[in-house]
């Protein structure tokens, strides 16, 4: 195999995870009555979104809530929960995917909100759902060189603005079953935030991240493809395409990684056929495996780390976990954290 798709830290722990829970719940059964004559006139029954993806409800922010606002939210509760000052942060990460403009980059406003020093290094990085865990790595590289100290990565995401134009869209007389399936993914999505305080494990201890592995199969680029306003799914080939990618990654770490028998598996949440789906496929104990999709939809990349964040009052010293991440384009990858 060339390339360098297995990698491992030394000196790096998580110090701290969170969370930020939207406040305004939006169930499927209220989208179900917005649509109901679109499904009636295209031959559909409602109750597909709870029936079939397993999502009862999922978060809206407030309009005037920005998602680098969702971020840095995020961040401050990260911080404050790791005991580490704002002005110590060496590198601050914003994976989101959803964002306002161009440029310049939604880091540049968190740092700001955090108060964060002149020379904490800032960036957005942008990878689908994957872009937390890479945020993860790259802290990580420059935590095990030396070359910082902590590194704070966040993510801020909102649901609201493309299931709002993606109910208008589909209410039109001229929607057809294809365009319902085609965008019924966006149906699933949620809105929330996570961020994550990463520091040397030597000197303030934390969680290890021990490393992992990724692998990616961008022949199948076109599968999901969206913006603010319209994104359009190939659920079935996007769901076949993924776990397969997931098992390869899976299975090419077995070399390097003994993941036949850890305590707690963090999946990338989707819905229930996806996740049941994984299981399967990875041979994993069910019982092992929380989930948040479905009382909070797809967060997008903050999914793992909200749901480790969700889960951390079920965890113990010592614990064994797999976090598995997987983004449209395709790429995934699967990393261990020694809790």
């Amino acid at each position: 195999m060339s390339g360098n798709a297995t990698f491992t830290y030394s000196d790096t722990a998580i110090l701290s995870v969170t969370a930020a829970v939207a406040p305004i719940v939006v169930t499927s059964d209220e989208i179900d009555a917005q649509l109901l004559k679109t499904y009636d006139r295209v031959g559909l029954i409602p109750g597909i979104l709870e029936s079939l993806a397993g999502v009862k409800e999922r978060r809206w922010w407030a309009p005037d809530v920005s998602f680098a606002d969702v971020a840095a939210m995020a961040g401050a509760k990260a911080l404050a929960e790791a005991g580490v000052n704002p002005e110590a942060v060496g590198v601050l990460i914003d994976t989101s995917v959803c964002r306002d403009r161009l440029e310049p980059s939604a880091s540049v406003d968190v740092h700001e909100q955090l108060g964060l020093s002149s020379s904490c290094v800032n960036f957005d990085l942008s990878n689908a759902c994957l872009g937390f865990i890479n945020g993860m790595q790259v802290a990580s590289m420059m935590i095990d060189s030396g070359q910082i100290e902590f590194a704070l990565i966040v993510d801020g995401e909102g649901s609201r603005r493309p299931q709002e134009a993606t109910i208008a869209r589909l209410q039109r007389d001229d929607s057809t079953k294809e365009d319902v399936l085609e965008q019924f993914a966006t149906m699933t999505l949620g809105s929330g935030g996570a961020a994550m305080v990463l520091g040397k494990a030597s000197v303030h201890g934390g969680h290890r991240f021990r490393g992992g592995v990724s692998r990616a199969a961008t022949q199948h680029k076109q599968l999901c493809m969206g913006d603010l306003d319209f994104m359009r799914t190939d659920s079935r080939g996007l769901l076949e395409a993924g776990v397969a990618l997931a098992r390869d990654a899976w299975d090419d770490a077995q070399s390097q990684f003994s993941w036949s028998d850890l305590d707690t598996y963090i999946l990338h949440q989707v819905s229930k056929v996806h996740n049941a789906a994984l299981i399967a496929a990875l041979g994993i104990d069910p019982t092992k495996v929380p989930t948040t999709f479905p009382l909070h939809g797809n967060i997008g990349p903050a999914s793992v780390p909200f749901t480790l964040a969700q889960s951390v009052d079920d965890l113990s010293s010592g614990d064994r976990i797999a976090c598995m991440g997987i983004g449209s384009g395709l790429n995934a990858a699967v990393i261990e954290i020694d809790w």
